[in-house]
Formats: structure tokens, sequence, C-alpha cells
């Protein structure tokens, strides 16, 4: 499924209705790769899951997360202008096209 060069695939369909409003805090598990299959970030290795408020996120997940319920496990695909763009951010070179896969936890 695309919206906004976001390609998303529902891995797993968590059983709650409700969805992340761009004020909210969300916990989630994710890991993080470029399209070489270079995983650059796993919040499951580090086992600990990260919380972010919404608003502060990439466009990218802002634009997945909203759509997602409590529970649901995506891949997301995300093209370089929702990610970073050009810009270089630690081991992820600028012009990337990046691939999470995120299990959203929580919403507060």
């Amino acid at each position: 499924t695309i919206n906004e060069g976001v390609f998303y695939k529902i891995l797993s369909k968590g059983g709650s209705n409700k969805y992340p409003s761009e004020q909210s805090v969300i916990t989630v598990h994710y890991m993080g790769k470029l399209i070489t299959g270079k995983v650059f970030d796993n919040s499951k290795e580090r086992g600990v899951p990260e919380a972010f408020r919404l608003s502060e996120v990439i466009d990218g997940w802002r634009i997945a997360l909203k759509m997602m319920c409590i529970g649901d496990i995506w891949e997301v695909i995300i093209a370089p202008e929702y990610g970073y763009g050009k810009r270089s951010n630690g081991n992820i070179p600028g012009g990337s096209v990046l691939i999470f896969q995120i299990e959203l936890l929580n919403i507060c």
C-alpha cells in the first residue's frame, strides 16, 4: 500500500482501534535498515522499546504511525524525501531509502 512516498505492508494486526495523533507519545520496537540490507538501528537488540513524540519523528514515520493501531507490526519503506532527505544522519547516508519494521506498543 502506498501513501505519500511511504510504502507499507501490514505484517501483523493488533486488536486495538486506538490511533496516535500528532501530539501522541508513541512507544515502539523497531528495526531500521538500508535498501542494501545493512541494519542501522534495532531497539529489540538493545532490549528496550523507544518512546517518541509523533510530531518529532521523520515524516515517513508520522504518515505510517497515524494509520497504525496498538499491536500492529508493519514493514514501512520510506522514500528519501520522507526520511532524512539529502543529509546524512549517523551511519545513514544522505538520499537513502529507509526500511523499518515497526511494532506499535503504546500510545500516550
